[in-house]
């Protein structure tokens, strides 16, 4: 049977198709830029989240609704992280069988509505349970964004489309740097007000972005194995005629079609089975990497506000000016590193900026232990270290989203990026708040030893088991559960 031959299709049917292949070979045109600017924004908004925390802390503790300490502010950003677990879980699992167009807008108007709302926080309590809202949003964003965005890449600019999309999370933090600076300015606005406005800076950004998406198709992928391939055809060809029309051609369409059969859902019972037992060695991989880059990146980020206030003595107010070359580095990183990824291949480059990463850490934070560093030497430190860092950390998003079977894609995203950042962001945070309250250099030394010897683990894992996905298509990359035999 072929695509031709598709009309009212049941689940189970087995059919033939292209529609895949097409996409792959596509050259890059104005569709995939809006696609890119309207989902991969999702990045800028945690980055701006995240950046918001840290910069706001000083303000934070001296309200006079929340009378936050620092271990409150460590808390603060495990409660985030705990809601971006579980909003990746929940949302994963619905993007897999509601389709991925749906929940990102579903996971936008969540973000949006609790990021609003952070700014009326009465107390301690509300503030929390505000900032685990906005952070279920954030982790449901991740999955359908990350999914969508594989689908629809051309096989030769998914690493380093991808890795330049994570990427932008650094524009959002330079955004939520700037945002702090001015509006924490006792001059402009400051106290109380100050940090109240500066959450809504993510909500007007997320009203923004809902009208940008509305021009986005469903996956043509997703809708393939839900037996709505005339959907998916449409879809496809109108992207062609577009291309056409900006006066590309397209390449002709080779190998032998997919064979398929149409399903409404994949039960969770085979999810697991292949995640953990089929693909295990590739599950140790995703969490390996996941696990070290959101230990590394969460202990060291949402605290790095506290380490310029308690240990340089920089004023809460100025907090934003280290945090904007710090964003720099990390967005600098994945721009001039992701071609590499798909040059050189995905083994390598992971490794490489993994090992750098948590070397240039050890070194780093010995230097701070044996007050080698002034404020400015420190923050020039960081900024290298994470010119590496943020490219490592967007590889291992690349990883877990184009090293798993379409029909589980979102989900295993959601599973990977829930074990991982359960243990390494909700840990980290906590921890280094816990550190720093010592007020001793050496405790804050060992948090810092530990996150480079994960990244370094991390390293060899990858170096070892690693998949060589470049320049591959996401069906020979990861064969579809849904495939037929010939």
């Amino acid at each position: 049977m072929t695509h031709l031959q598709l009309h009212g299709r049941e689940p189970g049917t087995i059919f033939e198709t292209h529609l895949p292949a097409r996409l792959d070979r596509l050259p890059w045109g104005r569709f995939h830029t809006l696609l890119v600017c309207a989902l991969g924004i999702t990045w800028l908004l945690d980055g701006l989240e995240v950046t918001l925390a840290g910069s706001v802390s000083g303000a934070l503790k001296n309200s006079p609704d929340l009378h936050m300490s620092n271990v409150d502010i460590g808390l603060a950003g495990g409660i985030y992280i705990a809601g971006a677990v579980l909003g990746a879980l929940v949302f994963g699992w619905l993007t897999d069988r509601l389709g991925r167009r749906k929940l990102f807008f579903m996971t936008l108007w969540l973000y949006v509505g609790a990021t609003a709302a952070t700014a009326f926080s009465f107390n301690l309590e509300s503030f929390l349970l505000l900032r685990f809202l906005t952070g279920m949003g954030i982790g449901g964003e991740y999955t359908a964004i990350n999914s969508t965005i594989q689908e629809f890449t051309p096989v030769r600019y998914r690493g380093w489309v991808d890795l330049t999309i994570n990427g932008t999370f650094w524009i959002g933090a330079a955004l939520g740097a700037g945002g702090a600076i001015v509006l924490l300015d006792p001059h402009v606005v400051g106290g109380d007000l100050g940090w109240r406005l500066c959450f809504g800076i993510g909500a007007v950004l997320g009203l923004l972005i809902l009208v940008m998406r509305l021009w986005l198709p469903e996956s043509p992928r997703w809708l393939l194995i839900h037996g709505q391939h005339d959907e998916a055809r449409r879809i496809v060809e109108s992207i062609e005629a577009r291309l056409r029309e900006q006066g590309h051609e397209l390449p002709a369409v080779t190998g032998q079609p997919l064979r398929l059969h149409a399903r409404d859902h994949t039960p969770l019972a085979e999810v697991f089975h292949t995640l953990f037992i089929r693909f295990r060695r590739r599950a140790l991989v995703g969490l390996t990497l996941l696990t070290a880059q959101a230990f590394f990146y969460n202990a060291i980020f949402f605290t790095y506000a506290l380490v310029l206030t308690d240990f340089y003595q920089v004023p809460a107010e100025h907090v934003g000016w280290y945090v904007l070359p710090l964003a720099l580095g990390n967005f600098c990183g994945p721009l001039l590193l992701g071609r590499l990824f798909d040059v050189i291949g995905r083994r390598v480059m992971i490794s490489l900026t993994y090992a750098t990463s948590g070397i240039l850490l050890a070194l780093t934070g010995y230097a701070f232990q044996q007050h080698w560093l002034d404020v400015t030497q420190q923050a020039a430190a960081w900024m290298v270290i994470f010119f590496f860092a943020s490219a490592a950390a967007s590889s291992a998003y690349l990883t877990v989203s184009e090293t798993f079977p379409l029909e589980i894609r979102a989900l295993a995203i959601a599973v990977f990026y829930a074990f991982g950042t359960g243990l390494g962001g909700i840990i980290g945070p906590t921890l280094f708040g816990q550190l720093i309250q010592t007020q001793q250099r050496s405790s804050l030394l060992i948090g810092y030893l530990t996150g480079a010897a994960l990244m370094c683990v991390a390293a060899v894992v990858q170096a070892v088991w690693g998949v060589a996905a470049e320049r591959r298509g996401l069906e020979q990359v990861a064969r579809p559960l849904s495939q037929v035999e010939d």
